[in-house]
């Protein structure tokens, strides 16, 4: 039976764990009145439930939580990390295998960028991953327009201001000179919007080329553009630090081909 006391979990943990939304969705799906517990309608997320406890939402009974699972997508450039576009713009979503359940990425990257992007079908995973105190480096290739040298890059690892928000210290390698471009590698603790092109564009180099290349210890590798691959659970619980609860022994590791999708449920924002 749901309680308020120390026994069982969280249930908006339960819902992320379903893969149904976020923690702090679900939290928002409690106070707005679409969820219950053993046909009662519940409106505080400070409420433990087990297993015994039925939860449905929007009168659809909540699935039981699939085994954790972590892909690497290797996202080509012009696709929207959102589920829903309002301007109509193709989506990573929309490009997905028609092969994985349903799925919500760790971070983003833009429109005009490309490499390596996470995707979970756990809300554990995916808070686990995006939370500021992990830590994790992600790097970047990144071409900019110019000729730098080195010093030029010594505000950017430093950390710098731009129109009043502060960004952290970065790695920065200059890597080669290419005709009129110069490409760098770039690395962040951290992940603000549109991050490594304002740095940029403040010390008067425009990006015209950023692909990441990992995060943490996930790397792009050779993964081919439009592709997905799965992360081993063994590699999951060694990384993650998670429970062997819920993995399978062994997942095969599949590699994917970009392709268009058959339409499905859109995942969760």
């Amino acid at each position: 039976m749901a309680s308020e006391n120390t026994t069982g979990q969280r249930i908006a943990k339960i819902i992320a764990r379903a893969g149904r939304a976020s923690r702090r969705e679900a939290e928002r799906m409690i106070e707005d009145g679409r969820v219950t517990v053993n046909g009662k309608r519940i409106d505080s997320p400070a409420l433990n439930v087990t297993e015994a406890d039925k939860i449905t939402i929007d009168g659809e009974d909540l699935a039981p939580p699939a085994a954790p699972r972590l892909w690497l997508y290797h996202k080509p450039a012009g696709l929207v990390t959102t589920a829903r576009d309002e301007k109509g713009r193709p989506t990573v979503f929309d490009n997905l295998p028609p092969e994985l359940p349903r799925v919500s990425s760790v971070g983003r990257l833009d429109l005009t960028s490309e490499g390596l992007l996470l995707l979970t079908n756990d809300g554990e995973i995916k808070r686990r991953l995006e939370l500021p105190t992990t830590g994790w480096l992600r790097k970047y290739r990144v071409r900019i327009n110019g000729a730098p040298k080195d010093e030029d890059l010594a505000p950017l690892r430093k950390g710098i201001e731009v129109e009043g928000i502060r960004f952290q210290p970065m790695e920065i390698q200059l890597d080669r000179q290419q005709g009129a471009n110069a490409w760098v590698t770039i690395g962040l603790r951290e992940g603000k919007n549109r991050e490594i092109r304002r740095a940029m564009e403040a010390i008067g180099f425009r990006v015209n080329r950023l692909i990441r290349i990992s995060y943490g210890p996930f790397r792009l590798g050779d993964l081919k553009p439009g592709s997905v691959e799965e992360v081993k659970p063994r590699v999951l619980r060694d990384q993650l630090g998670l429970s062997t609860e819920g993995f399978a022994e062994k997942a095969p590791k599949k590699v994917y081909i970009g392709r268009k999708r058959r339409p499905r449920p859109r995942p969760s924002r």
